[in-house]
């Protein structure tokens, strides 16, 4: 997933903000895993805390997994994900 992707996704999930907040928020958090991922690798490495860069490294891909969970709960039927088309 490119950071042009994560920005129609987010695009989206403002626009349609009051209709799914609960959407809005679950998206937030990926992303804040995300740059936590990218930014707790540095302190965690200088710190030599490598248990850190073991979380880290995962939260690199939490917008990747959570677009990749809702396309497979959507293909099954068993939630709806109204911003997929948004990848596209």
């Amino acid at each position: 997933m490119n950071v042009s992707q994560m920005s129609r996704i987010k695009r989206w999930q403002l626009e349609h903000r009051r209709e799914a907040p609960l959407e809005y928020h679950a998206w937030d958090m990926m992303l804040t895993l995300w740059v936590l991922g990218w930014m707790g690798v540095a302190p965690a490495l200088l710190l030599h805390w490598t248990w850190m860069v073991a979380l880290c490294v995962p939260a690199f891909f939490a917008p990747s997994m959570y677009v990749r969970l809702r396309e497979r709960l959507h293909d099954s039927g068993r939630l709806r994900c109204d911003w997929l088309p948004a990848l596209a």
